[in-house]
């Protein structure tokens, strides 16, 4: 009967743990767009400090071809986007853009063509409340131009 009552318990224990873990995750979701004059429509992308994961999701507003007009979303420590942009150049389409394994890349999107759209997510583990953070596009050239910061937080 004792071993009846501690399994019980042990059961309970773990199934109140395993609820409280589902009630503390949060889904925080961001949509971004990029435009055929390689332009965001964002230039800061603010996510909660109670966010768990973010799902980005990634349209491309113009009509041109990803061959020619290609965009991606990838983001860095602001200290690691020019090394990791330019990086990128020698990684190639195949690559999106984005060098392979590269531990510096938090995230990344593949590249979409005009129409199109992509969706990723991400753990907020990955990033530090208040850090500093940029997220580009990095098809060759377009990281000049198409950039932002991303603030987790604060």
């Amino acid at each position: 009967m004792a071993t009846s009552k501690f399994f019980r318990a042990v059961v309970l224990t773990g199934m109140l743990s395993a609820m409280s873990s589902f009630a503390y995750a949060k889904t925080c979701s961001v949509t971004i767009a990029g435009n055929d004059q390689m332009q965001f429509d964002k230039t800061a992308i603010p996510i909660a400090a109670d966010c768990t994961e973010v799902e980005l999701t990634l349209k491309h507003s113009g009509k041109l071809p990803v061959t020619a007009m290609g965009h991606n979303w990838v983001l860095t420590k602001t200290a690691d986007f020019q090394p990791v942009a330019t990086a990128g150049t020698s990684a190639g389409p195949a690559n999106s853009y984005v060098p392979k394994d590269d531990k510096r890349v938090i995230a990344h999107t593949k590249l979409v063509g005009g129409g199109e759209s992509t969706t990723i997510k991400f753990p907020t583990s990955k990033l530090t409340k208040g850090g500093d953070y940029t997220f580009f596009c990095s098809f060759p050239g377009h990281w000049s131009l198409m950039k932002g910061k991303l603030a987790f937080g604060s």
